[in-house]
């Protein structure tokens, strides 16, 4: 299943839509008769189901007292849901939203706030979280050619926080990202660039969390030369989904057919790339060509 931005704006949210529509199912009431009983209107509490949209701790009261759930416990649990989506509705990048709208990134950086692992393909560039600041300025200078020298510097300052927030954190999420050759040499033609990004590589190498391989040339073909992608993980009971990402548009796959084809380029991917030790290796090399 593919949809466009925006896409659901927590995990937290994912998870009350599930847990509301099996206690209505439960109850073998519709959506028309729940929508009667707690004067709701009944198109708001069907995207409140399908995680469209967010709701209150009185609405989720009022659907709890609806279908019988009497237990202080799990009537706790379903609001501590609520107020977890409420609170992640508080997005740090807010205060970019006007260069963020124009590049449909909203939508990517609600999922990765909430994401546990990220399992990352890129064939032509360094993985967003693995940019440094140098890097990131000439890729989107580059890229996107419409954006003022204000609206790049808004976004390299999003692309570093993004890391902070995400990568820095206490439960930090697990990263295996497997680049292309081509992402390196690409950027050949500015060597103090460059040789920037492969020291951040290193660097970022010891951390438990992160893995990162290397795809070589000698690779010769693959299924990943249909482009990038991003598999991202959650919490149980909540699917993976893949993010995927072209010049006007950005589109995630949750349907499990989806996630699991994506899957298995990706463990193809990394079963032909360098390992992390070899990986490593080819790096210094670089490094000692430049």
């Amino acid at each position: 299943m593919a949809k466009r931005n925006p896409a659901p704006q927590s995990v937290y949210r994912r998870q009350l839509a599930s847990r509301l529509k099996e206690l209505r199912d439960a109850k073998e009431l519709t959506l028309s008769e729940v929508a009667e009983v707690v004067e709701v209107n009944q198109s708001s509490l069907s995207r409140i189901e399908n995680g469209d949209r967010g709701t209150t701790p009185v609405l989720v009261k009022a659907l709890l007292d609806c279908y019988e759930v009497t237990d202080p416990v799990e009537r706790e649990d379903i609001l501590d849901l609520v107020r977890a989506d409420q609170a992640q509705r508080q997005q740090w990048w807010k205060k970019y939203s006007a260069v963020i709208n124009t590049t449909q990134y909203g939508g990517y950086l609600a999922l990765e706030s909430s994401a546990t692992s990220f399992r990352s393909y890129e064939p032509q560039l360094m993985p967003g979280l693995l940019q440094t600041a140098d890097y990131a300025r000439q890729v989107i200078t580059e890229m996107r050619v419409d954006l003022t020298a204000k609206q790049v510097d808004a976004l390299v300052t999003v692309r570093m926080e993004r890391q902070e927030k995400v990568l820095g954190r206490e439960d930090a999420p697990k990263l295996w990202a497997v680049i292309d050759e081509a992402a390196i040499r690409r950027i050949e033609g500015n060597r103090a660039v460059l040789k920037g990004e492969l020291e951040h590589l290193l660097d970022v190498a010891p951390r438990t969390n992160i893995t990162v391989q290397l795809l070589p040339f000698s690779a010769g073909f693959h299924p990943g030369l249909y482009g990038s992608f991003m598999l991202m993980g959650f919490p149980e009971p909540n699917p993976d989904v893949v993010w995927v990402e072209n010049l006007t548009n950005s589109v995630y796959f949750e349907g499990s057919e989806d996630v699991e084809r994506y899957t298995e380029v990706f463990d193809h991917l990394r079963a032909r790339a360098l390992g992390p030790p070899e990986t490593r290796s080819q790096i210094n090399k670089i490094l000692k060509e430049l």
